[in-house]
């Protein structure tokens, strides 16, 4: 990945590592964080919100099983505050205002 912040955008020559081209990508994943060429963190944060959804819709199905308040906390400690939390001091900060809000 290439972080260039010039106005006018140039063609980079090819990176080269022992031979071998190095691929130029406009997004990756390092440790369960999506970093993007830009440093925005619109990606990580969509990523992150999408996977929360998904578990939450089972935190519902057991909310309507009628189990008990501890175990219903158990299960969003585990699964989906265990999502929010991750990597947070590296992004939250760096968010923008429609980032926080969804």
């Amino acid at each position: 990945m290439v972080v260039d912040f010039r106005r006018a955008q140039s063609d980079h020559s090819p990176l080269n590592i022992n031979g071998s081209n190095v691929e130029i990508v406009k997004s990756t994943k390092f440790l369960c964080v999506h970093l993007a060429e830009d440093l925005t963190w619109s990606l990580n944060t969509s990523s992150i919100t999408k996977k929360a959804q998904q578990r939450l819709y089972f935190l519902r199905r057991l909310r309507k099983a009628h189990l008990p308040p501890l175990i219903l906390t158990t299960f969003y400690r585990g699964t989906i505050e265990s999502i929010l939390s991750s990597c947070i001091p590296a992004w939250f900060g760096n968010c923008t205002t429609s980032d926080r809000s969804g």
